[in-house]
């Protein structure tokens, strides 16, 4: 270890946050989420990155794991894809589940909350077991994931005997919250979703102090409009198995009229800030609220010509 201005500089070749290249080599990736259209391109994007295992996690055990893994494994056969259900915002359910990791790999590194819901689009038809749906979905998976996962992600480990394997000599983490737009403002589709992602948010600014000292970060991305293609003949309307709104909702017209570059997002755009946040490329960045609306956000359409 080498001092510089008083502050100890890792000199491991295996700091994986400081790694020039971005690279996750080793690293052990937990995505909740992971078979909604954002939650699969983070798991994408992560193997993409190089990461050793992502646990691909989701409420409900009929969802196509097996079908994630393939897809992911024939791009990077490297990466190990473990399909997991369990009850997002369980407490005894997450310590499993981190237990699981801990037991099987010896290490966490990344942990991805990316379970959130829409809710009922206004307050009339919001219920308060919608109300409490949506805040265990948005704000209290994440909080779990900052009460549990940073203990797990102090644990180090020598080299395995996997693919990417990688020496882990010193505690670090990073937490990722995918929230919405909904974090920061009002008005964006129901009150529901504003005061679950505004939580979820707290959860993250909260992080910051909880975490000092340990090594782990903690950031957000709120997603804007984002183009999830949903058909809107399947969709309920009351959001309750949605995390984001078809963007077919919204006209071309509308699109190019609110959103500065005149278009929605796509999943793989929201995954690519996932990557980087997991990545040495974020190794300064905490506390953060990464906004992913095309400019939306900033935008007066109150002064947009006619």
């Amino acid at each position: 270890m080498a001092a510089v201005n008083g502050h100890q500089e890792s000199e491991s070749e295996h700091f994986s946050p400081y790694r020039t290249d971005g690279k996750l080599y080793g690293f052990v990736c937990v995505v909740t989420g992971a078979t909604q259209p954002v939650g699969k391109a983070i798991v994408k994007e992560l193997a993409a990155h190089g990461a050793a295992c992502i646990y691909a996690c989701s409420s409900s055990p009929s969802d196509d794991y097996a079908g994630l893994a393939d897809q992911v494994n024939k791009e990077y056969p490297s990466t190990k894809v473990i399909g997991y259900p369990f009850k997002l915002a369980n407490e005894e359910d997450t310590l499993a589940l981190i237990d699981d990791v801990l037991n099987a790999w010896g290490r966490l590194d990344v942990y991805v909350t990316s379970s959130g819901l829409l809710g009922p689009p206004s307050i009339t038809e919001t219920t308060p077991a919608d109300l409490y749906k949506l805040f265990e979905a948005n704000s209290m998976a994440p909080f779990f994931a900052l009460k549990y996962a940073p203990a797990a992600m102090g644990k180090t480990t020598p080299k395995g005997n996997y693919p990417n394997a990688a020496p882990k000599d010193q505690a670090y983490g990073s937490i990722i919250v995918v929230s919405s737009v909904a974090s920061t403002y009002g008005g964006c589709w129901g009150p529901g979703l504003t005061m679950s992602s505004h939580a979820a948010l707290g959860v993250v600014k909260a992080g910051v102090a909880t975490l000092k000292g340990t090594g782990v970060r903690i950031n957000c991305i709120s997603p804007g409009q984002i183009d999830i293609g949903v058909d809107l003949k399947g969709f309920d309307m009351r959001g309750l198995s949605a995390q984001f709104p078809p963007s077919s909702l919204q006209s071309k017209k509308v699109q190019h009229e609110i959103v500065g570059l005149e278009r929605a997002g796509l999943p793989m755009e929201v995954a690519r800030v996932a990557g980087f946040l997991a990545s040495g490329f974020s190794s300064y960045i905490t506390g953060h609220n990464m906004v992913v609306d095309g400019g939306a956000s900033v935008m007066n359409p109150l002064t947009v010509p006619i």
